[in-house]
């Protein structure tokens, strides 16, 4: 209930403060792009059948579905993006409560792109060229996030419910850095076979105040090569709600579950399968098949966006994964490879890991 309590009143805050501020598009979009192998191969689609420790930050509603004695369990990702660009980690932890209805989880994530060069001093003051000068910076974003999810053990099916409270950390290099604050709630029921899932994320909003340190050479610079200096802002994560929709299918050892999972964003119109302002609606759609709940072959489709070809044709384009999984005893091994359509090829290759600690 205390955790009830501190996220109404950050409700209340964000309602009396968010109308203040400017809105910005596409804001903390990292947090989009979503953890885990077995996601990633299922194009995203998980809202409704995630119940592991990366429940904790896709619906952390799904937290709850793991019962006490199954115990601590943790999980780490990596993945890199833009062939080998950006570099995407998760950390999780996840604790049950000695109640058997309530979950803690805690997530860490990052993304960043390392070695950048700073060439703002490339130049001499009587305008030679000097290497020596340029230096190497990272743009990394960050978020951290506490979950709390129970099991309200209805009398038909299990309806489980949580939520997240979230810290945003951006840095680029020494010139720019922001703090943020945000809440997500999630919901999900389950029904002999089938799953439904359900979040609303950055509610009411999400906001990222940042600060800018730039020296009066580095200014010089800027102004002289035509680019704004910026000034210290707050920015805004509009809030986004999300469904999910799958039943699960057994014949003899192999079992079957495809998932349908939307997207409904409220920041303006988006390049989105369906597109309009201020909602977009973006479909995905994940297919796992498993034998003996021991090996899963996995593969999915998501970000349909419709582009215009040199010959002013519109194409669909979206795109794929696919992945396999083993859970080998209280270890859980997936790997996914997605991106695959990209025009630029590139592609990226995921691997994710999850130890559980039974209790004894």
């Amino acid at each position: 209930m205390t955790f009830f309590r501190i996220s109404l009143i950050l409700f209340l805050f964000h309602s009396l403060l968010s109308p203040s501020l400017g809105q910005g598009k596409y804001s903390n979009e990292f947090l989009s792009i979503g953890v885990g192998a077995r996601a990633q191969a299922m194009g995203n689609s998980v809202l409704a059948s995630v119940s592991d420790v990366t429940a904790g930050v896709w619906n952390p509603a799904g937290l709850a579905f793991a019962e006490t004695y199954e115990g601590i369990q943790v999980g780490a990702m990596h993945a890199e993006w833009f062939a080998g660009i950006g570099k995407f980690d998760y950390l999780g932890l996840t604790l049950p409560f000695s109640n058997d209805r309530r979950r803690l989880a805690f997530s860490m994530i990052r993304f960043g792109i390392d070695n950048i060069p700073n060439t703002l001093s490339l130049y001499e003051a009587d305008g030679t060229v000097n290497f020596d000068n340029v230096s190497e910076f990272s743009a990394a974003d960050y978020a951290f996030l506490i979950s709390y999810a129970q099991d309200l053990k209805v009398k038909q099916g299990r309806l489980l419910l949580g939520g997240n409270i979230k810290v945003i950390h951006r840095r680029i290099g020494p010139f720019a850095n922001s703090w943020g604050f945000g809440l997500d709630l999630g919901m999900q029921y389950r029904k002999g076979p089938w799953r439904f899932g359900l979040l609303a994320r950055d509610i009411p909003s999400t906001f990222n105040g940042w600060s800018f340190s730039f020296s009066e050479e580095d200014k010089e610079v800027l102004t002289i090569t035509d680019n704004e200096i910026p000034i210290n802002n707050v920015e805004v994560t509009k809030p986004a709600i999300g469904m999910g929709i799958g039943r699960y299918f057994q014949i003899n050892d192999v079992g079957i579950y495809p998932e349908i999972n939307w997207l409904i964003t409220t920041d303006g119109q988006r390049n989105t399968l369906i597109s309009s302002d201020p909602f977009s609606i973006d479909p995905s759609f994940g297919l796992e098949l498993d034998y003996k709940q021991f090996l899963f072959l996995r593969a999915g489709v998501n970000q349909f966006q419709r582009e215009i070809d040199f010959d002013n044709t519109e194409l669909l384009r979206y795109r794929p994964g696919i992945g396999v999984g083993l859970k080998i005893g209280q270890i859980n091994l997936d790997y996914a490879f997605t991106d695959l359509g990209a025009e630029n090829s590139s592609y990226s290759h995921i691997v994710s890991l999850m130890i559980q600690f039974k209790s004894k």
